[in-house]
């Protein structure tokens, strides 16, 4: 989806297992009971919501792309994880400029991932397994193939005309805006067909719907209806926060570009049509709905989703996960973040916890250690923050498994359009090409959609055909089929932190507090309600460390920890993970 590209879009940006697992896969996690708020239970905040990237999860027919028949068959796998739902990148029909985030018929799937029969079956195995089913809703553009913009195109009288952003040659030319994924960064392609330009903030193939248009809000309201007739659980609506433009067109500053979510997000009357969206359909649906971006203030946020808004029940906030650079982050201000945003909705709201997706590389890569030494340990370290903190964890395919960054050395071997035009931008205006490799290897989208590692055959289990991105050699010993067998896998780990914040509602609803937050090692927190209290410690780093937290762990009890010997005491182990329950 256009949202992060790791230097561009930044809004829109383990060797064991629990110590009580050690003996047997199948040891039951400890159970600290908490009531939940009167007000506050629902079950998308106690999800946890695994998103599935349909071209790289299963290839089914030997075509090289994963499908709908290919999730289908991998099912049991799902469920086994012990996850609530899964959110689904985009399957509608797509000329694929932006890997299905240009959408030509919202009603159509996409001929590489199957037939709507295909869906049915895909939704219907979900729910018979107890597992919810998010779409995402790109319907801040379109693809420049749908039916509404070849109308809108063909003449300046239209009824379509105004289903996207138009400005008239003979005007001059417009407003400069800046493009995430054009070549030039330009955000007005220039139309000969009736000499007019038409705004696109994303690439020159995804053009601007017009959302101050109320017949083009209604079509989408229409599409989202035959969605939740069938009968899905939630919409994720995709760089949204961008939908509502000023149409007086304003110049904007000299550079505004670096700065560009605060001239792009939340704008115009964006909040008007959020609370339309949930009166006409929202409301009417047992659904949940999340926002691909949280605006530029916390206000911003809880506009979105506070309940008393009648908008949306969650949002992404990007700060923390666009943190990670190719030199490392700061432990501190990433505390900080998470901390912030925390605290703001305590009382009231909700977010989202996540720390990788489709717009990023992978995980442990950019946010553990992704060395042999270290890649499990730290993998396991990261699960267990994201399962152990406020908010609905959005966790990403194959990083269950500790899946790393493939590093293309080879422009070639690299799939991503937006990295792709970067790069002609670069040889256009000579920029270091041995540079831009070095960044893509640690940033790129790519690193994070090579195809999930089944098993050690061929293609790692994910194709009989040659698969549409090349597959992470380390496939061979990092492998799904391999971690199942394993109970100190990273798998394993993985199944057993999900059930700890099942078993654990403290983990959902509990009040946080952070401990040593001066430490620049180690995170360290505290989940208390209803007289029960956890505490989590987590060294970030790949030497032992100290963590000070002023609370005795003589009486407490340990519930989980990452390494089969763990530490006593306030030293940590190198990327160790730690959960008590306070006595």
């Amino acid at each position: 989806m256009p949202a992060s590209v790791s230097k561009l879009l930044r809004i829109i940006l383990s060797a064991c297992t629990l110590l009580t697992a050690c003996q047997s896969p199948q040891t039951k996690i400890p159970t600290v009971p908490v009531h939940q708020p009167a007000n506050g239970p629902t079950w998308w905040k106690e999800a946890v919501v695994y998103q599935i990237y349909p071209r790289s999860f299963k290839d089914s027919n030997g075509d090289g792309v994963g499908d709908l028949n290919g999730i289908i068959s991998e099912l049991d796998y799902i469920k086994s994880l012990g996850i609530d739902a899964v959110w689904l990148n985009p399957i509608y029909s797509s000329p694929n400029d932006d890997n299905g985030y240009d959408v030509s018929d919202y009603r159509g799937i996409m001929k590489d991932f199957g037939t709507m029969q295909d869906f049915d079956a895909l939704l219907k195995g979900l729910h018979q397994r107890g597992i919810k089913l998010v779409m995402d809703l790109v319907v801040n553009h379109s693809s420049d193939e749908h039916e509404w913009f070849k109308k809108s195109r063909s003449s300046r009288t239209s009824p379509y005309r105004n289903y996207y952003h138009w400005w008239n040659a003979e005007n001059g030319k417009p407003p400069y805006r800046y493009s995430l994924f054009d070549v030039n960064n330009d955000a007005w392609r220039y139309d000969s067909a009736t000499n007019a330009y038409y705004l696109h903030y994303f690439s020159r193939k995804q053009p601007d719907l017009n959302w101050e248009n109320p017949k083009l809000r209604h079509e989408v309201y229409d599409v989202m209806k035959f969605w939740a007739d069938k009968g899905i659980d939630g919409f994720r609506l995709d760089a949204f926060q961008f939908a509502a433009k000023d149409t007086t067109w304003p110049a904007f500053p000299k550079g505004f570009e670096k700065h560009f979510n605060q001239y792009y997000g939340v704008q115009g009357n964006l909040h008007g049509y959020l609370q339309e969206m949930n009166k006409e359909v929202l409301s009417k649906y047992n659904i949940m709905s999340v926002a691909e971006g949280a605006g530029n203030t916390l206000e911003d946020g809880h506009n979105m989703v506070d309940a008393d808004r009648h908008e949306l029940n969650m949002a992404y906030a990007f700060d923390a996960v666009d943190q990670a650079k190719p030199e490392g982050y700061d432990l501190l201000k990433f505390k900080k973040t998470f901390t912030r945003w925390d605290s703001a909705f305590a009382q009231k709201g909700w977010l989202s916890i996540f720390l990788a997706n489709h717009d990023q590389a992978r995980l442990v890569s950019r946010f553990g250690n992704d060395s042999p030494q270290y890649r499990d340990v730290s993998s396991k370290m990261l699960t267990t923050f994201l399962m152990t903190m406020r908010g609905t964890p959005f966790y990403y395919y194959g990083d269950e498994l500790g899946m790393t960054n493939i590093r293309f050395n080879n422009i070639k071997d690299y799939r991503d359009m937006s990295l792709m035009n970067q790069y002609q931008h670069l040889k256009q205006t000579g920029g270091n090409e041995a540079d831009f490799i070095k960044q893509a290897q640690f940033g790129s989208r790519d690193n994070g959609r090579t195809p999930f590692q089944w098993n050690s055959s061929a293609n790692a289990g994910f194709s009989s055909g040659t698969p549409w991105v090349k597959v992470n050699a380390n496939y061979t010993t990092l492998n799904a089929a391999a971690q199942e067998k394993d109970p100190n896998s990273v798998l394993s780990y993985f199944k057993k932190v999900v059930q700890l914040r099942k078993a654990n509602k403290v983990l959902v609803y509990g009040k946080y507090t952070l401990l040593d937050a001066a430490n620049p090692k180690v995170y360290a927190y505290t989940r208390e309600g209803n007289g029960k209290k956890l505490l989590v410690l987590l060294n970030f780093k790949s030497t032992p460390a100290m963590v000070n937290t002023g609370i005795s762990l003589t009486n407490a009890r340990l519930l989980m920890d990452n390494y089969s010997t763990p530490s006593s005491g306030s030293k940590l182990q190198p990327y160790e993970a730690a959960v008590y329950e306070l006595r």
